[in-house]
């Protein structure tokens, strides 16, 4: 299909968005630290969108005390709709699901994108989503598990192969939700947020997953409090995000695939996420980093960068389309990059073994038991 009249139909709609400039998607900036309340702040980061490139600039700052980070001043539920919109129509690292996420990368259009989000492994591995059933099997083998953020559902139908008497249930805001039932990847899909339909849920699942959902909630308290309402007693919270005590994340500065601004609005610390759950009555079961780490930092900070340098794509947010011999030369550039990104992709996963030995863990993975109520 050719993508060129679609652009065009949306570049009217969103020129006039941008006409009214970019500050309006933003809440006020907050003084004091969302998770602990300490003012004592410091910036963290400094970027702008090196995904879609969207007009505006984002910052994330760190609180002292805590170590919490967030995206601050935050956008509001408009501009979190703004900066989201048109990802699925981008080429490239669509959903690097590991560390965060690049959802769209690349935007090259035709071939060269997804030959090159094929090449980095844009979307999470079956070997990826087997693991993850297989942690929560050493603990238990749920009778039903909500898989919170599920989309088409891809990880029920994996883990089906290790937890065969398991009901799969998936919940998405999204349409791919559908598509997952009518597909028989899960049972029953709920379409809607977790914190939104906690109360009709409760009770019903003695399995969570909560997989790189915290980092993108307004307030990740509250999807905390929302799953301990849908687990049984007893039952099992499994969390995957991203570390922000990670090492590459100094090393990489903002081309840290796992700081995906401006989508990602909090980067909770291990620590705090377990004295959370501690004071919800969750017992840690587990907690890993090794296990759950995606090698994907240097090619995918390679990747933004090479983005970032090429010719622009032919975007709907740009008031000019693109000129023609500007998508070829970008297009011809992605392709002659296979070579380097394809050496970046290898490193990754050479050192990752070492590497997470050191640090370097761009994400961690917490199992926890909900504890009995009174």
């Amino acid at each position: 299909m050719d993508v060129a009249p679609r652009v065009t139909d949306r570049r009217s709609a969103y020129l006039a968005a941008l006409a009214q400039g970019t500050e309006r998607f933003h809440e006020p900036r907050r003084p004091d630290c969302p998770w602990c309340g300490s003012p004592r702040l410091r910036l963290r980061l400094r970027t702008t969108d090196l995904v879609q490139h969207k007009p505006g600039s984002f910052r994330l700052d760190q609180c002292v005390t805590c170590g919490h980070c967030f995206q601050n001043p935050r956008l509001t539920t408009e501009g979190l709709a703004f900066y989201h919109r048109d990802l699925c129509h981008r080429e490239g690292l669509g959903g690097l699901a590991g560390p965060g996420g690049l959802g769209g990368l690349g935007g090259t259009g035709g071939t060269g994108g997804r030959a090159l989000g094929r090449l980095l492994g844009a979307r999470p591995t079956d070997r990826r989503h087997l693991a993850r059933a297989r942690a929560l099997r050493a603990f238990d083998e749920p009778e039903c598990w909500l898989d919170v953020g599920t989309g088409r559902a891809l990880f029920p139908a994996l883990a089906k192969q290790l937890l065969p008497y398991t009901s799969f249930d998936g919940l998405d805001p999204g349409k791919g939700i559908e598509v997952a039932v009518r597909r028989g990847r899960i049972e029953e899909g709920h379409r809607g947020t977790l914190t939104g339909l906690a109360d009709r849920l409760a009770g019903r699942y003695d399995a969570l997953s909560l997989f790189h959902q915290l980092e993108r909630s307004p307030d990740p308290r509250a999807e905390l409090r929302a799953a301990r309402t849908v687990l049984r007693p007893g039952g099992h919270l499994m969390i995957e995000a991203p570390d922000p005590g990670c090492r590459y994340a100094a090393l990489l500065g903002k081309w840290w695939p796992s700081y995906s601004q401006p989508r990602h609005l909090h980067l909770v610390p291990l620590a705090n996420l377990r004295a959370e759950l501690a004071e919800l009555g969750f017992t840690v079961v587990r907690a890993e980093r090794r296990a759950s780490h995606v090698p994907a930092d240097l090619s995918g900070a390679l990747a933004l960068f090479l983005d970032r340098c090429l010719p622009r794509a032919d975007v709907p947010w740009r008031a000019r389309p693109a000129p023609r011999i500007g998508l070829t030369i970008r297009r011809a550039a992605w392709w002659a990059a296979v070579p380097v990104l394809t050496l970046a992709q290898l490193l990754d996963r050479l050192l990752a073994p070492l590497l997470t030995r050191v640090g370097f863990s761009n994400t961690y993975r917490v199992i926890a038991r909900r504890g009995e109520d009174g």
